[in-house]
């Protein structure tokens, strides 16, 4: 396949696109900066998968060069990965400003795919959006962040349906990994290293972390699926580790402990805030769509990596 690809600066946008790449499909990718003006982790990102694809540069998702891509050349998919971020952790995010550049010109993006045959879009969502995944309910949007996600979707379900295009819409839960932000594991490894405890202050929420090359499996297969299978609509919402973020701080204790030796304190905070819904999770196992890969393979891969770079 021929794929036009957003927000592959991302972590997981990295790992959809390489796993794309590896399997023999073509991919663009669409920045939204210069790419010099990309730093840190994005721009190793970009200078790995730029060896192996084109990139377009200051060109987001609704913008004229996208827009001239597509009446230009072919593709057969148009995967949309990219969002709107900045601040997304913030109550103050600007979720109306997010939905205006998540869906920008989204009519002639997608009378442009119909007209010039790339029948399929691939919308990335998360679990933290309304109504997304399985867990505490109501299942309100955690955020202002999430909220844009979940608008986002909305609008790409109201006009795929009016173009008559194919939707997928593949879901998110807690990415871990190779190549990811200063997040929840980085945290925990980077202080094993330095020989401190680390501190969980919210070990009580329920959450769904998943290992980034299987999601990217699972993406890669259900990009594949919908492509083949011109459903009109259809959603993934993979899933893995479901457990307490405290449990996960004790497993990856023992993977990293068992590889490395290092000795990996762990001190559970008693939690007695819970702004966040209490439990959010996918409700598909990844496995079941990829039962060849190997956990143990990834563990090994993840805390070399880790210990070269945290």
């Amino acid at each position: 396949m021929k794929i036009l690809f957003t927000g592959g600066s991302s972590f997981t946008g990295f790992w959809f696109c390489k796993l794309l790449l590896e399997r023999g499909h073509e991919v663009v990718g669409l920045l939204t900066k210069k790419r010099n003006d990309y730093e840190g982790i994005r721009k190793k990102r970009i200078d790995y998968l730029s060896l192996h694809m084109d990139f377009v540069e200051e060109a987001p998702f609704g913008s004229e060069k996208g827009r001239s891509l597509l009446k230009t050349k072919t593709f057969d998919v148009l995967c949309h990965h990219g969002a709107y971020v900045k601040e997304y952790k913030s109550e103050n995010f600007d979720w109306l400003f997010a939905l205006e550049n998540n869906t920008k010109h989204i009519q002639e993006v997608l009378s442009l795919c119909k007209e010039h045959a790339v029948g399929t879009i691939i919308l990335t969502g998360s679990v933290f959006e309304p109504n997304e995944g399985i867990g505490s309910t109501p299942l309100r949007a955690f955020s202002p962040y999430g909220l844009s996600k979940g608008l986002t979707a909305e609008v790409f379900n109201y006009y795929a349906t009016v173009y008559g295009l194919t939707l997928g819409k593949f879901v998110i839960p807690n990415p871990f990994g190779i190549f990811e932000e200063k997040r929840f594991t980085f945290y925990l490894i980077e202080n094993w290293k330095r020989k401190q405890t680390a501190v969980v202050q919210t070990p009580n929420y329920i959450r769904d972390n998943i290992p980034c090359d299987l999601l990217a499996h699972c993406y890669c297969r259900f990009v594949e699926k919908m492509h083949a299978e011109k459903q009109k609509f259809c959603k993934a919402n993979p899933s893995y580790f479901i457990e307490s973020q405290g449990a996960f701080a004790l497993r990856v204790a023992r993977e990293v402990s068992n590889r490395t030796g290092w000795h990996c304190p762990v001190e559970l905070k008693e939690q007695k805030s819970y702004a966040e819904p209490y439990m959010r999770v996918n409700f598909q196992p990844a496995l079941f769509d990829v039962p060849e890969w190997s956990e143990k393979r990834f563990w090994d891969d993840y805390i070399t990596y880790a210990i070269e770079n945290y």
